[in-house]
């Protein structure tokens, strides 16, 4: 079932020949659309962006990607403004992980049964791996809660365990490896951890928590910063952050036990599947009784073999290779 957000289109989207669970017309803020629809199970959202208020501003935008589901919304662009058809707006949304929008009922019509992927938008992003990141800087918190000065224009991707030992060290040295391999500069940094030296890698930094801003400003110039995410209490500092789970009956009974309501507090993040030997009927049925949807999903893999058809297109969908 579908919902529709409407606002300057509702005749427009009036016209939609789809079964609706809930409609609703307005102009709303980001945090009320979140409160409506954060905990509200639908299949497909369509948005009418002009029913989001002050849709120009892209932080607004970005507020409910992160906390809905962005692969289930198709956004529909006003077409009567000409800021949100231009290639610096809609790359910005890409980076969102918004990849269904379209100005016209028909393109709604054709997204609702051909989703689009990242490869579909990926001419519209304006990403040049040769010259990205360009360093600006941005302030976030450390652990110790000083004041974290980090590059800007690297992307720092945070890799975070929530179920125990899901992979994300050995995940991050793959990462690194086939980043590279595709001309992309890459470091990697765990805090408050010695993991990384058993990989014998100059580019695989361990430090404590009072050293991760320096290190953050070291290596400013560096195209892609992977970031051990377990022991960071504040992910702010972090442009993007993936989130690892064994889906095991044990691994997951032991988080339900933790934390009855992770998963409410997953939606809207990018949940990813690892060391998964499920199908692909059983991933469906897990993610319909939990009521989430997985970002993407990875087999066991051995860090000695080439893994780059699974991790290229992680990659991709991240938006750091294309």
């Amino acid at each position: 079932m579908n919902v529709i957000v409407a606002n300057d289109k509702r005749d427009v989207l009036s016209q939609l020949n789809i079964e609706i669970i809930k409609s609703v017309s307005g102009e709303f803020t980001a945090d009320e659309l979140i409160d409506m629809f954060a905990n509200f199970f639908f299949g497909r959202m369509i948005l009418d962006l002009t029913a989001l208020k002050d849709y120009q501003d892209p932080k607004n935008l970005q507020k409910l990607s992160m906390s809905l589901d962005v692969e289930k919304i198709i956004v529909l662009l006003p077409d009567s403004n000409p800021v949100c058809l231009q290639p610096a707006f809609l790359s910005k949304i890409i980076s969102m992980g918004i990849y269904n929008f379209t100005t016209n009922l028909d393109g709604i019509n054709y997204l609702l049964s051909n989703p689009n992927t990242y490869r579909d938008v990926a001419h519209l992003h304006q990403i040049d791996v040769s010259s990205v990141p360009q360093p600006s800087m941005a302030t976030g918190t450390s652990n110790s809660g000083s004041m974290v000065m980090a590059a800007a224009g690297s992307f720092i991707l945070g890799v975070k365990n929530l179920t125990s030992h899901a992979g994300s060290t050995t995940l991050i040295y793959m990462l690194k490896k086939t980043l590279m391999s595709h001309g992309v500069s890459t470091i990697a940094i765990e805090v408050n951890k010695r993991d990384f030296m058993f990989f014998n890698d100059k580019e695989m930094i361990s430090v404590n928590a009072d050293g991760f801003a320096n290190e953050l400003l070291k290596h400013r110039n560096v195209q892609v910063i992977l970031v051990d995410a377990n022991d960071l209490d504040q992910l702010d500092v972090c442009t993007d952050v993936i989130y690892l789970m064994e889906s095991s009956i044990i691994k997951l009974n032991k988080l339900m036990v933790k934390d009855r309501t992770i998963f409410e507090k997953m939606k809207g993040r990018k949940l990813i599947l690892s060391k998964c030997i499920l199908s692909s009927k059983d991933v469906a049925e897990f993610e319909y009784e939990a009521k989430i949807r997985s970002f993407y999903v990875i087999p066991p893999l051995d860090e000695r073999k080439d893994n780059s058809e699974v991790l290229n297109n992680l990659l991709i969908k991240l938006g750091l290779i294309t």
